[in-house]
Parts: structure tokens; sequence; C-alpha cells
């Protein structure tokens, strides 16, 4: 009896603790998926190129930048720029936004070099296609080049081929054909290239920033792994050399706010392989992977609960111009790598 007794108590312990739990589970600071990717460039239209004519994007909007806009990013009086924004046929989200900045200081590379192994800042964008070697082709003739040729992967139960594109200013984009099993119905039909669904970032510490995303922002896991090696020598997306990808471990993470095809973030960290930091050189005007955007209902009650949780407002800028959206109410955050999540409302 006393046995039984005991584990009665240890069952109600348990069940109770994990009660506890889940009532301690953290609300996400948006339920929406990421509405934009934003890059900076020198040259928007010739950026553009590889989203148009490769992909079948078409422009959202283009024009200058608002000063309110140029002011949310911390910059001079004397700024000025110009945006566009690009997305797939009847897409009303998941959009990359290029942005020019002039008379705003130096522009320099926030990854120079941009090597898995460095940190900081954002890494690629990535994004579903069909069609890769014909794509792989026409990004090449289009002055694209790639970290890697075509790779294959595996993810679960997802056999994939997988190839990193770098274009003008460094800009990666990562591009993933699923082979089997069929992609999901949640994924709107397209030709070639699907909405982007996923920033990586290459940290420091994958626990400290996957830490940010979950207990900062209440986001949800997608996946958490255990650090990986490859069992044989093998060509990798990442660019490992292939002599070391039996030994160089790295651990991944993707998060996100709601369960879903699209508005993931990823972090990975190259927990043998030791590169250069540049966390200190994510922000405007400097060129490359700039920001991701979130939707929230209340960018003050979102800038409040960051806080609350040990996180840091870098910006909050109210009554923004962001076209085509209007008048925006923006709150800046950033991870511990430097990377930029901004999260706005209307301010109308």
């Amino acid at each position: 009896k006393s046995v039984m007794k005991n584990r009665l108590i240890f069952l109600l312990l348990f069940f109770l603790g994990h009660s506890a739990l889940a009532e301690q589970k953290l609300e996400p600071v948006t339920q929406q998926v990421w509405r934009e990717a934003v890059i900076s460039v020198t040259d928007l239209y010739e950026t553009a190129r590889f989203f148009r004519e490769i992909g079948g994007y078409e422009v959202k909007w283009r024009g200058p930048l608002d000063e309110s806009a140029l002011n949310s990013w911390g910059l001079s009086k004397d700024a000025r720029g110009e945006a566009m924004l690009l997305g797939p046929p009847d897409y009303t989200t998941g959009f990359v936004r290029l942005v020019r900045f002039d008379n705003a200081g130096p522009r320099q590379p926030m990854r120079p070099g941009s090597r898995a192994w460095d940190t900081g800042c954002y890494f690629s964008l990535m994004i579903r296609v069909k069609g890769m070697q014909k794509i792989y082709d026409d990004a090449i003739g289009m002055g694209w080049w790639t970290e890697t040729p075509i790779t294959d992967l595996s993810f679960g139960t997802s056999k994939l081929k997988v190839v990193i594109y770098k274009g003008p200013d460094g800009v990666q984009v990562q591009t993933y054909e699923r082979l089997t099993p069929p992609l999901p119905e949640a994924i709107p039909p397209f030709e070639r290239m699907a909405g982007p669904f996923n920033m990586m970032q290459m940290v420091r510490d994958r626990d400290v920033t996957y830490d940010f995303f979950t207990n900062v922002l209440g986001f949800d896991t997608f996946y958490l792994g255990k650090p990986y090696v490859s069992k044989e020598p093998v060509s990798m997306p990442l660019g490992i050399p292939i002599n070391m990808t039996t030994t160089a471990r790295y651990r991944a993470g993707i998060v996100f706010p709601v369960p879903g095809e699209f508005g993931r973030m990823e972090m990975i960290e190259m927990m043998d392989l030791k590169g250069h930091d540049f966390s200190d050189r994510c922000d405007a005007p400097n060129l490359g992977l700039l920001a991701v955007r979130y939707p929230v209902d209340d960018a003050q009650a979102t800038a409040t609960t960051i806080e609350s949780r040990g996180g840091k407002v870098v910006r909050h800028n109210k009554d923004v111009s962001m076209e085509p959206y209007g008048r925006l109410n923006i709150v800046t955050t950033k991870s511990p790598d430097g990377g930029i999540v901004q999260f706005f409302d209307d301010a109308s």
C-alpha cells in the first residue's frame, strides 16, 4: 500500500508540474507570420531582376522613402532613399522589400565574405522553388553566384535539393526544391518561386538566440536539433569543407509565432568552425539582409511585453509612412546576434 501511495503521489506531482509548465507558456507577441523581409541594396532594379525575371515576382509598390521611414532607421536628416516591394502574384504576405539609402553615410557590407562560420546579422533568405536546375542556370547567367553546387539534403521525411545564391551586395537567397513528399497544400501554387518562408542567421550560441525568440518573443518551436555531423564526407549546402563535414559540428533551431509554412526564423551555430563576428554591422545603411517585419495588433503593448521579458526595444517610431500599408507604428528589437526584428501596427 505504501508503494502504491508513493506512486500515486509521484504521478500527481508529475501531472501538476506539467500543468504548471503549460500555464507558464508565453504568448507570442504576434499571431501572424512576418509580412516582409527588408534588404538594403545599392541598385533596386539590379537586385530585383532575380526575383522578377527568375521568380516571377511582381512589383507591389515602389517609390521614394518618406522622411518618417528614414527616421525609423535612425538615419540623419540628410538621408534619402527609395524602395521597391516585391512578391508573387496574389500573395498578401511574404514580401521582399528592397531599400536603397542615399546620403546616409558609408554603406558597408553587413557580412563581408559571408561564410557560414561568420556570425551576426542575417545569412540567407529562404524560398521554395520548382525546377532547380533551370533556376540555377538562369541565376548564373544573370551574374549571381553560389556558395556550393546544387546539393542533396534530407530533413525529417523530406528529400530536398538546396543551393545558396549570392547576388549584388552579398545578398544571399537560399532555395529549396522538395522532391518528396509533395509540398503541403497550405503553400499557395507557384510556377518557379514561392514567397520567402524563413530567415536564417548564423549565431554565436544557438541556445541564447533560441531563448530570445521563445522566452522574449514567445515564439513556438518548429525544430530544435542536437549537434550534427555527417556520417561520411559529403557536399553540404552551408559550404563546410567536405573533409570536415564528419567532424565540424553544428546545431540548428527553427521557430515561428504560429504553426504554419511561413514566418519562420532559423538559427545555426557552427560549434567547431570559427570566423568573424559581424553583429555590430547589422544596421542601415549597411548592405545585406536588413530586417523582418511582423504585424501586431498593438505596437505599444508589444514593446511593453518585450521589455517585461528582459528584451530591449532599440527604437519605437510612431506614425511612420510605409507604403503601401499607410501610417504605422514600428517597434524594433534585435536578436543577440544583431538581426533586426520589427513589429508594426496601423497608426491611422
